[in-house]
């Protein structure tokens, strides 16, 4: 769609009298094909340059140190969550698991005879003994060794927790990129090992003018996130074809960038068969206004001559601006008038034609054409 506005000059092509000479006879009426102009609702689209990037991104970094000894997945390829994607040398960690197990049993086994301590004690108070300070000594290592039995309990937990995470699995349904870590590459919590994006739905980026996003907050509010499953945006690939699926706004950032003026708008689309992929471009169209009752000419009918714009109607100057492969005319038509679609260059003013339907024509017909008519 043009961003300007076209500036369309009406040819007024007036009936001529035919003047016939005995030598000469006058030559016949050029044959040219006419549409009528139609009158509706046409849908005004703009076009912005967007990228794709995976709903989510989780990178999948290790939560304990280790060298890798396995790869549990095919690269690029889908993994479900809690699938099993690197195996971390686990051996070191089960050590400490074991000795944080065996912590706990000898700190449970010191509470059991703490405990029985204290019961005795108890007996030989009430039997006067033992001194009342034997019994305070015995409830106080009672409770320490209680406390210890829970600090065993801890870290024998957090040893089991390491242990655990040799095993890195995907936090997310998606698909997971090329391996960043290798077998027998050294790793730790700071090392991305590779990403796992979730591309059904797909979220494409794209940025449009604070003019625009003031339209549409006053208009039909496009670039807002939907209101319902309404789906309003287009994806053109980089091969021209048009995405079959259309999608929705979801995130209108919160503000404005002050450097490009612009705000960035995410859309999702639905990505049955993964056939997006995360990095891609793409032109987004939306419909952002509707012109009710435009007057609407095929473009076909527009003629460019050294920059300027003609057009062979039966009606004054007019303006016009581009949608799809039509033109809206502003002013200067109505909707009864009929143009020139073909056979405009044999044309010229005062010249009387031999008018045919053109397949532009809702009116065009398919099996004889119209008698000839003096063209205006």
């Amino acid at each position: 769609m043009m961003n300007t506005r076209t500036w369309i000059v009406a040819l007024t092509l007036a009936s001529a009298a035919c003047h016939k000479t005995a030598a000469t006879p006058a030559p016949p009426p050029p044959t040219v094909q006419v549409a009528q102009v139609e009158q509706m609702d046409v849908p005004l689209f703009r076009e912005w340059v967007g990228t794709l990037d995976g709903f989510v991104n989780a990178d999948i970094r290790p939560q304990v140190e280790g060298y890798v000894r396995k790869q549990a997945y095919k690269e690029g390829t889908y993994v479900g969550r809690e699938d099993l994607l690197f195996v971390i040398d686990p051996r070191n960690y089960k050590a400490v698991a074991d000795q944080a197990k065996a912590a706990l049993e000898r700190n449970i086994a010191a509470l059991a005879k703490a405990r029985l301590d204290v019961q005795r004690d108890r007996k030989l108070i009430a039997q006067e003994v033992i001194p009342r300070q034997q019994l305070d000594n015995d409830l106080a290592a009672e409770k320490e060794a209680a406390a210890s039995v829970e600090s065993s309990r801890a870290t024998l937990a957090q040893a089991k927790l390491s242990h655990g995470w040799t095993q890195v699995t995907s936090p997310i349904d998606g698909i997971a990129g090329i391996a960043q870590a290798q077998v027998g590459s050294l790793v730790s919590p700071s090392t991305v090992m590779t990403t796992v994006s979730q591309v059904d739905p797909i979220k494409v980026q794209f940025n449009i003018s604070e003019v625009e996003y003031l339209r549409s907050a006053q208009g039909n509010h496009w670039a807002e996130p939907a209101r319902g499953d309404d789906p309003l945006l287009d994806l053109i690939l980089d091969d021209g074809s048009v995405y079959p699926a259309r999608g929705t706004v979801v995130v209108t950032n919160r503000q404005v960038d002050p450097r490009t003026g612009t705000i960035a708008i995410q859309g999702a689309f639905p990505n049955r068969g993964n056939i997006l992929r995360p990095g891609q471009y793409g032109r987004v169209r939306a419909a952002i206004d509707v012109r009710k009752g435009a007057l609407v000419v095929p473009q076909r009918a527009v003629n460019e001559l050294q920059g300027a714009y003609q057009i062979g109607v039966v009606a004054p100057d007019g303006t016009g601006e581009q949608v799809a492969n039509r033109l809206i005319i502003e002013e200067g038509l109505q909707p009864a008038d009929k143009v020139i679609v073909e056979g405009f260059v044999r044309v010229r003013p005062g010249m009387l034609v031999h008018a045919t339907p053109s397949s532009d024509s809702s009116t065009a017909s398919a099996t004889a054409p119209a008698p000839p008519s003096p063209g205006r």
